[in-house]
């Protein structure tokens, strides 16, 4: 093995040997165990999120793997509509000065393909660099024909069963992209804006209680007051009671609006009155809904003021006798430039009592970038309500678990408040709607023109047109479990894999997709799409900052893995943003974080890193400094892998069966294995990823590095000439014979627990447990021959049989011990390879028993010159004394250290504490910083002040037990 561990030198090479040799795809052996993997979009590349989301799903797919199960972890990219549509308009403008209109629907869509083929990969290719082991030769993408067939073939029948049906209902409209878009393509956005309070006259005479004229509403959208067919009081305010059925005269437009009713009006809030505008507001369209309101449409597409109006009904059904005159003067004006003329208008009117500055959200398009808009718009919809009741019970009855269970509760508050779900949207790039209209408006819902014409007995001749629009990516995302498999045919793959085992998914798209894919899979297949539903949280920065390009704080997965220099870094966090300020802020602080850039860690550093922070639901502040040290551990696995080849390469390690003598340590070891075993394995089948983690971690480190291997020594070494320097120590009868069989059961030892320890760290580190299993599997007698993988190796199965809580008292003494020593040559300042004498007295006879067969490990692993048994207490030397249980461990001082020097040495440090404590504390009390300085920065000097006041701590026990002395 080489000197250092490189992982950039043998990650590609496994990932490439793995996919080469077919080792993704089913075994078609045991029991089935699939994965879906949520398909990221085409255009996108691999953030941290994936990262994380793609390393849990690996994790899963190699334990199940090696447990022999016959997996499999579907691969495929979603065809991201609105994403993609932009993504090769502007490369179209770029490249040839055309829009998509230029070209005609065909042309462009053969653009889209023509990008996709080319680079359309470029996530899947970070996949492979994230070792993900998905069954490539199964990749499917949502726009394939296979999927298109399905995709069909839902609609159809949902269509068939009135489920689908097309209506005129307020949608979330991008005025840029012309298209409806999904709760989840709406970015919400704080800001400080404007609330105009007007004043509505009361028509026909009447009055308030206390004798006004008007009522005042107050509105944050006075562009919206054109299209108002009501004003909302509550039913249970008393000021207005006696207001309610009677109208006011709408401002600027002369319609009379009656007053109603309605619960949605706050009668703590502003005046209690609210106009009801429901063509234009969600929460409008209900109140117009409850109380039989028509809907006004005041905005074109592009959210300019119509010339006239458009009238409806709750139905979307015309209104020909309401009157849809608007103002002339506002005709064409953009909303925004209506909202001025509006308020300019009321106050020259009278009509503006007051307005007042507030703090509110907007929705946004996190595509476009402009504000989302209500409108009244025809698209298709699904009727959920039938839908929704068998996903409901399914929950219910346990056939799918949530993994936490509390997600159950935000799943069915969604569920058992569902509307009906706009499928369509208004783009070129999708599935396209089967449906065909002819010149009278009807329309035929098939899978093809050809079956509409047969279906509905329409002459050849007939002119029929497909409907423009597309369906949402969720919809067909939504078939993505039994459509990857072949549905609607009768596939082995679909008898096989199906219902999957376990969704991995973000709690952010628990109703989005996760409801829908549960809703459409039962309906269409009878079963569920998955077992279970394991709900992660998203990766955030190490302040606890979503991570954004806004922010400036993204950190590429990729990035991390290979490492990227500091300008470089700095360039892809600044180079698209608008404004140099925020850029030269960014730039800075990027600066400030990675002084030297980021080096390269590797991939299974940063799997292992997002394992030990995956603890069940919650969001995870990702930490540089917790990359750093796994990058550590895995170069501790090298170097104990180093050590234990040195040991055992061209050495007897009990293969042929030859007798083998274990030692205390080897006994230990071994049981601590099976202990270890059962942890991961438990904590895998929970879930608990960071346990799992945490158990293999702690194992390998503190037990089988830091301990064993240092314990391994004594034995490999010379016995007799190591005893030798233990003064007490006798062999008793040890020969030749005897010393081969006891080097022989340690080097099997080592091999043996490396194997597994090798076996257990594949699923979350793969690349370096194959690299050193290649080296250590046949000196285990567990490699099959060339060409084998670890990939493919049984799990490591926990031996009750082997479990010695004997050995483990007996090393947990030794321990004890050591670290005594340890303890006292650093408070008294002596030097590591110093070697003392040691004296044990006060314990007992186990205590005794214990001395005498462990004083060669004693010696070796504690420095020692001679260990003896003290039997009267009395007799000590001045000594310093550290305990073990009962058992006092006595380190005489004479000649190690001069106490006059030391206490000396330590009243110099003491008082420099004493310096540091004073100049912070005077920092914090300065009331002026306390105020100012950001929270972050008064918080680091308030840890900067416990750290110092620990180490003062520390150093003056130190000076005391000298003193004592």
């Amino acid at each position: 093995m080489d000197k250092t561990y490189q992982p950039e030198q043998i990650e590609s090479r496994w990932y490439e040997r793995w996919e080469a040799d077919g080792r993704f795809a089913p075994s078609g052996e045991g029991t089935p165990y699939a994965i879906m993997i949520p398909p990221p979009n085409v255009t996108g590349s691999l953030h941290m999120g994936h990262a994380f989301q793609d390393t849990i799903m690996d994790t899963l797919i190699r334990w199940r793997r090696m447990q022999g199960r016959n997996t499999l972890w579907q691969v495929g990219t979603d065809h991201a509509g609105i994403a993609t549509q932009m993504l090769v308009e502007r490369k179209v403008a770029a490249e040839e000065g055309k829009s998509r209109f230029d070209l005609g629907r065909e042309a462009f869509i053969d653009k889209v393909w023509e990008w996709k083929h080319e680079s359309g990969g470029h996530i899947t290719r970070q996949l492979r660099r994230m070792g993900a082991s998905v069954d490539w030769s199964r990749e499917r993408f949502t726009m394939d024909d296979g999927f298109y067939q399905a995709v069909q073939e839902v609609f159809v029948r949902l269509h068939e069963e009135e489920l689908i049906y097309r209506g005129k209902r307020l949608v979330n409209w991008d005025p840029t992209l012309h298209t409806a878009i999904s709760d989840l393509e709406v970015e919400n956005r704080d800001q400080q804006g404007q609330f105009w309070h007007f004043r509505y006259p009361l028509a026909d005479g009447v009055t308030t209680d206390t004798g006004a004229d008007h009522l005042v509403v107050a509105t944050t959208r006075p562009e919206t007051l054109l299209g108002d067919t009501g004003v909302a009081v509550n039913p249970e305010d008393p000021r207005y009671a006696s207001l309610i059925g009677k109208f006011v005269t709408l401002p600027l437009v002369g319609r009379r609006i009656p007053v109603v009713a309605d619960e949605h009006a706050d009668m703590d809030k502003g005046s209690g009155c609210v106009k009801i505008t429901p063509a234009h507001d969600f929460n409008d369209y209900e109140v117009g809904r409850r109380q039989d309101l028509p809907l006004i449409n005041v905005f074109t597409q592009d959210a300019a003021i119509l010339s006239r109006a458009e009238a409806f009904d709750i139905q979307g059904r015309p209104l020909p006798d309401v009157d849809p005159s608007l103002p002339a003067a506002y005709a064409g004006l953009d909303r925004f430039a209506a909202r001025e003329a509006i308020v300019a208008d009321m106050q020259a009117a009278g009509l503006l009592e007051k307005t007042e500055t507030v703090n509110n959200t907007l929705p946004f398009g996190d595509r476009s970038g402009d504000v989302i808009e209500p409108l009244l718009t025809d698209q298709w919809f699904v009727a959920v309500e039938s839908l929704a009741r068998p996903a409901i019970e399914a929950v219910e009855n346990g056939d799918i678990e949530f993994v936490p269970k509390n997600y159950e509760n935000m799943y069915f508050a969604w569920m058992r408040d569902l509307q009906d779900w706009c499928i369509s949207r208004q783009l070129w790039w999708g599935h396209r709607i089967p449906a065909w209209y002819d010149a009278e408006g009807n329309v035929y819902v098939a899978r093809s023109e050809q079956e509409a014409r047969e279906k509905h007995g329409l002459s050849a001749d007939m002119a029929l047109t497909q409907d423009d629009d597309v369906l949402d990516t969720w919809f067909s995302s939504g078939l993505w479990t039994f459509g990857t498999l072949g549905w609607p045919e009768p596939t082995e793959e679909l008898a096989t894999f199906h219902p999957t085992s376990v969704l991995v998914t973000g709690f952010d798209i628990i109703f989005f997709w996760v409801a829908r894919m549960i809703m459409l899979t039962c309906k269409f297949t009878g079963e569920v799409p998955f077992r279970q539903v394991y709900v992660h949280g998203l990766v955030r920065d190490g302040q606890g900052h979503k991570m954004s390009k806004s922010k400036g704080n993204v950190l590429d997965p990729i990035d991390l893995i290979d490492g990227i220099d500091l300008e470089t870094l700095v360039e892809k966090r600044t180079g698209n943003l608008m404004q140099p300020q925020k850029a030269k802020a960014i730039a800075k602080a990027t600066r400030d974080e990675f002084p030297e850039g980021i080096e390269p860690h590797g991939t299974d550093a940063l799997r292992f890193t997002f394992l030990s922070q995956a603890t069940t639901g919650r969001d995870i502040k990702f930490d540089m400094g917790r990359l750093d040290g796994y990058r550590n551990f895995c170069n501790k696995l090298w170097n104990a892998s180093r050590y234990v080849l040195m040991n055992a390469e061209g050495e007897d390690t009990g293969l042929d069966h030859a007798p083998v003598e274990l030692s205390l340590a080897d006994r230990w070891i071994v049981s601590q294995l099976q202990q270890t075993e059962a942890q991961v394995t438990r904590a895998l089948k929970e879930f608990r990823f960071d346990h799992a983690s945490q158990a293999l971690y702690e194992f390998v480190w503190n037990e089988y590095c830091d301990w064993y291997l240092e314990l391994s020594k004594p034995v490999l070494w010379d016995a007799a000439q190591e005893s030798a320097n233990v003064a007490g120590d006798r062999m008793s009868g040890a020969t030749d014979a005897a010393s081969a069989a006891a080097k022989r059961g340690t080097r099997r030892t080592l091999v043996r627990v490396l194997e597994a320890i090798l076996r257990l760290a594949h699923p979350m580190m793969p690349f370096i447990s194959e690299e050193i299993w290649q080296r250590v599997a046949p000196l285990a007698g567990t490699c099959q021959g060339e060409g084998d993988s670890i990939m493919v190796q049984p799990w490591p199965v926990a031996d009750d049989r082997l479990l010695d809580e004997a050995a483990t008292r007996d090393i947990e003494w030794l321990k004890g011990v050591i670290v005594a020593v340890r303890n006292i040559r650093a408070e008294m300042n002596i030097a590591p390879g110093k070697p003392l004498e040691v004296l044990l007295t006060q314990g007992t006879e186990t205590d005794r028993a214990r001395l005498a067969a462990n004083r060669l490990f004693l010696a070796k692993l504690a420095k020692l010159e001679r260990v003896d048994w003290l039997d009267d207490p009395a007799k000590a030397p001045l000594s310093a004394t550290q305990l073990v249980g009962e058992m006092e461990v006595l380190v005489p001082m004479a000649g190690l250290i001069d106490k006059d020097a030391e206490l000396k040495r330590l009243a110099k440090e003491i008082d420099k504490q004493d310096k540091l404590i004073q100049g912070i504390e005077k920092k914090l009390g300065n009331e002026s910083f306390v105020a100012k300085a950001p929270e972050a920065v008064v918080q680091k000097e308030r840890d900067k002040l416990d750290d110092v006041q620990s180490t003062r701590r520390v150093l003056v026990e130190q000076r005391n037990k000298i003193a004592a002395l």
